[in-house]
């Protein structure tokens, strides 16, 4: 069995819903019940990429399981789990946004992934309003006052921040295993090395809960061109430019086609099989939940 890390991110913005509840917010993103980080549910990522596939039949069913509606049933090679947030973009004040992250988020990563960064003491120990950033970092002010210590506003929020070489590490290793490959991504690639924060867990959370989109969705009567009886809600939605990361694991097939383990991870990794980019989360007519993909090792 064999551990194939999926980083997805965002382009547009990404509605994985709960369905209706009693909060403020009629339709809610899905997220973890102790952390209420966002995550998307690893059904859902299976289903997408099983239905968006560029395979045959006996392919896809041998990589996620034997169609229902058959006698023959088997199981799938691929276990997928939770898509858990890595990075979450929140308005600052200087260079227009930051990537966010926190010790716990990087922890995970860490977990899942071996060559990561390890995390240091310095990350372990935030706490409050303060922060760590990396150098030459774009997120603070440039003339600041004094070279060891300064401050970065997220949001309506002031966080004492320092340059820290582990976070320049981490920033570089994300850039150039977890961001999409190509040149159309560069921009983004630059950016994160510039904008990473490393927050404390309890800020990272609070933005996480508090700075999400929040749209309010309507449906017209045809005939009055008002709002149809009860058809006002709101949706809450990840916005574009967070990256998520999901481990999958790999067995080999269980249909009788003899694929190992590596045989099948080789498969995910090829860009004419899994297409660069997918469709995750509800509202797929009008444009949201459009992901890249990058598989750690590819």
């Amino acid at each position: 069995m064999l551990s194939v890390p999926l980083f997805l991110y965002t382009e547009t913005s990404l509605h994985a819903g709960v369905g209706s509840t009693v909060s403020a917010i009629d339709l809610p993103i899905q997220r973890e019940r102790t952390t209420q980080f966002p995550i998307v549910q690893g059904s859902g990522i299976k289903g997408a990429l099983r239905s968006q596939v560029r395979a045959d039949e006996d392919a896809v069913e041998a990589l996620f399981g034997a169609d229902t509606k058959k006698e023959e049933k088997f199981a799938g090679a691929l276990s997928v789990g939770d898509a858990r947030i890595v990075l979450f973009p929140v308005r600052s004040l200087n260079g227009v946004f930051a990537y966010t992250t926190c010790a716990a988020v990087l922890a995970r990563v860490a977990r899942d992934v071996p060559s990561f960064p390890a995390l240091d003491q310095s990350l372990s120990n935030i706490q409050g309003e303060n922060a760590l950033v990396t150098s030459k970092s774009a997120v603070v002010p440039s003339g600041k006052a004094v070279p060891e210590e300064f401050s970065a506003v997220l949001e309506e929020f002031s966080f004492t921040c320092k340059e820290n070489a582990r976070v320049d590490e981490i920033a570089k290793w994300l850039a150039q295993n977890a961001f999409p490959k190509g040149e159309a991504y560069e921009y983004w690639r630059n950016k994160v090395q510039n904008s990473l924060i490393v927050l404390s867990d309890e800020s990272f959370r609070d933005f996480v809960q508090n700075s999400t989109e929040i749209v309010t969705r309507v449906r017209l009567d045809r005939d009055k061109k008002t709002v149809a009886q009860g058809a006002l809600w709101t949706q809450e939605a990840l916005p574009s430019d967070c990256l998520l990361m999901s481990a999958i694991l790999v067995r080999s097939t269980r249909n009788g086609s003899n694929r190992t383990a590596e045989q099948v991870a080789a498969w995910l990794r090829d860009p004419q099989n899994v297409p660069p980019r997918i469709q995750l989360g509800g509202d797929e007519t009008t444009g949201s939940g459009i992901v890249a993909l990058r598989w750690a090792g590819a």
